[in-house]
């Protein structure tokens, strides 16, 4: 009598080398937690909320380039974490999400037959697969596993039938290890992109999330090579923000100057970077007129785009090593204007004379504060905008957030990272909106000893709402939230709460939190009419109304 399947399936987890399971918890996979219970090597994450538990899985695998694991009971539970798959699919983020579905053995009862949404995953995941017999568990799993890290990474989706993780594993077929094979060299030459290099005048980079493993030979590239380096949206990480050759962040709602070196541009590499919406200014660039090559692994189709295009189907890491080799140095290519401008742009602004605490104010005590490696979870709304442009991205691995704009993402994915860089500083930075979403997670920061710092931007205003409405209609409807007492609701769940509504306060609170040795939620009532760091809401409102006749 060999193991069983769940012993078996931990086993492949284990070589594999998983650290974390997160899930909420539920029985039917009990004997798959019993057995992962017994490894040393996994840790079991319980969270309160699926969706809280996908973001954990989604923030982890973003953090470590590596798997994580996500269990889902049947119906409610597998519809719930949708969310994160469907973040990690977007954002390139290898996952493993393995669903309880209904026995393999039938059982006849009078009600609707248990539903298995295996198949609702197709379109949010890279593979989707189900187990139809206990003994293909861990084959399965193997490729799963396998599928999640390689080409283009995503999450893996296993659909596993409730009664199978106790049945004994007898196959006589072996089970392959699910460790990814070593590849070694390029794969494909870089002569041609090295020729473009030399020739363009004006040769800019995008560099996004599957380039942060490549950081230092991009630093070296754009030294020698005299390249003006952008960022792609959220992946500010991925090359330090105060380096001379940075050009900016293709985010929301930059300045338009901070455009002007990809402007001018002759030749447009995208390392590791998926030119989506937000990154491509609304897809307005590469231009046609630009060159573009794109390099990474599992690169999508571009469609009808007119210019001339390049794809390089490789790691970037080898495929930029091999590019400073073969590319003529040209450090005589001086940084634009444009590149010193955008290091001003990132200059907190003067908010002396604002009355309410500037949302500009409590990025730049904190970043004043903090240590330089602290990892910054960000959530979506307005108040992220504050973070983009004035926090200032030095190290590696810092920034976590979902280009999806997903809410409710920053809680808990602060959690997976403090667990899985316990010796780092981890701040969530999240809108009240969003730390009424999943911000229940601050109980499993509180369980689990990870003390997290979660900042809320509480305006009492939906704020990109409020924008579109102002710009559209010149009034407001149903944007308004009610102020929420999230002090007193932190301390509820375990961790320290601090309310901020004077500016003078800030600095001792985030200096006390940052050395709390427990999970801190500091709520900080800021200003409702600064909603972005270029506009007031009062001015949108006032240019909306029609001129007075005299």
């Amino acid at each position: 009598m060999g193991s069983s399947v769940a012993q078996t399936g931990v086993r492949v987890l284990a070589e594999a080398g998983i650290q974390r399971v997160y899930a909420v918890l539920g029985e039917s996979f009990l004997e798959l937690l019993d057995a992962l219970q017994r490894e040393p090597s996994i840790a079991v994450v319980a969270a309160r909320s699926d969706s809280g538990a996908s973001f954990m899985a989604e923030a982890d695998g973003k953090l470590t380039e590596q798997p994580a694991v996500l269990l889902a009971s049947r119906g409610p539970g597998a519809a719930n974490l949708a969310i994160g798959v469907q973040t990690a699919y977007q954002d390139e983020t290898p996952m493993v999400v393995l669903l309880e579905t209904p026995p393999s053995t039938p059982v006849v009862t009078g009600g609707h037959p248990t539903s298995d949404l295996t198949a609702m995953f197709e379109p949010l995941a890279k593979w989707t697969a189900l187990a139809e017999e206990p003994d293909d568990v861990p084959g399965l799993l193997v490729e799963a596993l396998l599928i999640a890290r390689s080409g283009r990474p995503g999450p893996a989706v296993l659909g596993v039938p409730s009664d199978a993780w106790g049945v004994p594993f007898d196959s006589e077929r072996p089970v392959a290890s699910a460790r990814p094979p070593v590849i070694g060299g390029l794969g494909r030459s870089a002569d041609a992109v090295a020729q473009l290099v030399d020739e363009a005048r004006y040769p800019v980079v995008i560099v996004g999330g599957r380039a942060r493993s490549a950081r230092e030979e991009l630093i070296g590239a754009a030294d020698e090579l005299g390249l003006s380096v952008y960022t792609a949206f959220r992946r500010q990480d991925a090359f330090p923000e105060n380096h001379a050759r940075y050009a900016g962040h293709l985010g929301l709602g930059i300045p338009p100057r901070q455009l002007d070196a990809l402007e001018r541009a002759d030749l447009v590499l995208a390392l590791g970077a998926q030119l989506d919406e937000v990154t491509t200014q609304s897809y307005r660039y590469p231009t046609a007129a630009q060159t573009l090559v794109m390099v990474g692994t599992g690169l999508p189709e571009l469609g009808s785009r007119r210019g001339l295009t390049f794809r390089v189907e490789s790691e970037v890491e080898p495929f930029v090593k091999e590019l400073r080799a073969l590319a003529t140095p040209r450090e005589r290519r001086a940084a634009s204007a444009a590149n010193a401008a955008v290091h001003t742009f990132m200059t907190p602004p003067d908010t002396s004379r604002n009355t309410r605490i500037h949302p500009a104010d409590v990025v730049r005590v904190l970043r004043k504060l903090a240590p330089e490696d602290t990892i910054v979870a960000s959530d979506a709304g307005n108040f992220a905008q504050f973070v983009h442009r004035y926090w200032c991205f030095t190290a590696p691995r810092s920034q976590l957030g979902p280009s999806n704009a997903a809410m409710g993402y920053a809680v808990p994915a602060a959690v997976a990272a403090k667990l899985a860089e316990p010796r780092r500083t981890v701040v969530a930075m999240v809108g009240d909106g969003g730390t009424l979403t999943t911000g229940q997670e601050i109980e499993t920061a509180v369980r689990y000893r990870t003390p997290v710092i979660v900042i809320v931007f509480q305006s009492g205003l939906h704020g990109p709402f409020a924008v579109h409405q102002a710009k559209a209609h010149g009034r407001l409807s149903g944007v308004s939230a009610g102020l929420v007492d999230f002090a007193s609701w932190a301390r509820g769940l375990g961790a320290a709460g601090y309310t901020v509504d004077d500016r003078e306060e800030l600095e001792p609170i985030i200096t006390s939190a940052l050395v709390r040795q427990r999970p801190c939620v500091i709520d900080v009532r800021t200003d409702p009419d600064v909603v972005t760091p270029d506009v007031r809401l009062s001015t949108l409102l006032a240019a909306s109304r029609p001129a007075r006749r005299e």
